[in-house]
């Protein structure tokens, strides 16, 4: 048998690319804005998840560039050994502060916080249960550790509780996105806690895309539904609200005293780089000092969730700044892409298996830079595009 063989078989995306609907890896050469460029051509950016519209910002920029004036460009080993910096120390310090939690832990990548975090916290003898629609190193963590792994459909309390009770006495952690990032919806916390409580389980909320979206100033799911003394862990990357690179996870003191002990994504990985920690550190500054950048996301978010179903698209159950519109078939997406393609307009098609058969989708996101005049023109060209392929 040649271990190479699967990737000579396969063909599917060659076959787009040919075809000339091939939607991935496109290099884009400018920065992260409401506009990019690539190969020279203007875009409108519906396809980011800088909510808060700060990868652009000049005080952002300049906190990057300060930091590596100080720090240099990387640390040269994991933040075990000599890899933690005073920088790491102090945005842990004020990101425990914003988030109401005894300690936080910085990694790299908010993948490797999942991976990290529920790998070395859940052992054999205990079980893990996960929303079906869980971000993929959500699933990956489970996965790593030596305990049970459960998964209950997607917000349904019931089908969650019998799964608790299926793990009977065994230590229990239940893991949840805040905001789902396909469907755009927001998790049952309230109800989740509940059952954590009779069943004698600790709530972890991923918050990679709910802090800077939702809650008091940004500060997330548990925020939102006033439980943050009920949530045990919250994670968050960088990579999204934070404008830069990276992850945390928040918690009681002896919780995360133990993950630097023993987590081994943080102790053998290399440590986060000063640029991304100062950016990091310098968005969470504006987060709080400018609510109005939140308040403005959600006039965006409102505004477009009332114009596509207005228009007759199909937005499932979003509710956030994340807004699905539901296609259909695989082919009929591509092309749907590649005519937002051709309007200038930047999306992210989702296709089999990313979601089930039958429901592709275009994946939209909203930043709180998005001007009125670029919003209504993405509503027009959605209304023509929609037409002329059937959708709408």
């Amino acid at each position: 048998m040649d271990l190479f063989q699967k990737c000579r078989d396969f063909t599917a995306a060659r076959e787009l690319m040919e075809a000339g609907f091939y939607p991935y890896f496109r290099p884009i050469e400018s920065a992260q804005d409401t506009e990019v460029y690539i190969k020279g051509k203007k875009y409108l950016m519906l396809g980011s998840n800088s909510y808060l519209g700060l990868t652009n910002d000049e005080r952002v920029k300049k906190a990057a560039i300060e930091a590596v004036e100080q720090y240099g460009t990387g640390c040269a080993g994991s933040r075990f050994l000599n890899g933690t910096l005073k920088i790491h120390q102090e945005l842990e310090e004020k990101l425990a502060e914003f988030l109401n939690k005894e300690a936080v832990l910085l990694y790299s990548t908010g993948f490797l916080v999942n991976q990290g975090v529920i790998s070395t916290l859940v052992g054999k003898n205990d079980v893990v249960i996960t929303d079906s629609l869980d971000h993929a190193s959500i699933i990956d963590g489970a996965r790593l550790s030596f305990g049970k792994f459960f998964r209950f459909n997607h917000n349904d309390m019931e089908d969650l509780e019998k799964r608790l009770k299926a793990a009977g006495d065994s230590g229990k952690l239940i893991v949840v996105d805040g905001i789902f990032s396909m469907e755009g919806d927001i998790t049952k916390l309230p109800e989740i806690v509940e059952l954590a409580k009779k069943y004698d389980a600790k709530v972890m909320v991923d918050d990679a895309h709910a802090v800077g979206v939702l809650g008091d100033s940004g500060r997330g799911t548990a925020s939102h539904y006033n439980l943050v003394d009920e949530v045990d862990l919250i994670m968050g990357t960088f990579s999204k609200s934070f404008a830069s690179l990276g992850g945390y996870i928040a918690g009681d003191e002896d919780v995360i005293h133990f993950l630097k002990h023993h987590s081994r994504a943080l102790i053998f990985v290399a440590s986060p780089p000063p640029a991304a920690v100062g950016a990091a550190l310098k968005a969470l500054e504006i987060m709080q000092s400018e609510p109005e950048r939140i308040e403005k996301l959600w006039y965006n978010t409102n505004k477009m969730l009332k114009g596509f179903k207005e228009l007759g698209y199909n937005v499932g159950i979003a509710e956030t700044p994340i807004i699905p519109l539901v296609i259909g078939d695989d082919m009929v997406c591509f092309k749907f892409w590649r005519a937002l393609s051709d309007a200038g307009i930047f999306v992210n098609p989702v296709v089999h298996p990313a979601v089930p058969h039958g429901r592709s989708l275009i994946r939209t996101s909203y930043m709180a830079t998005h001007t009125e005049e670029q919003l209504d023109y993405v509503l027009g060209v959605f209304e023509k595009i929609g037409k002329e392929l059937g959708v709408i």
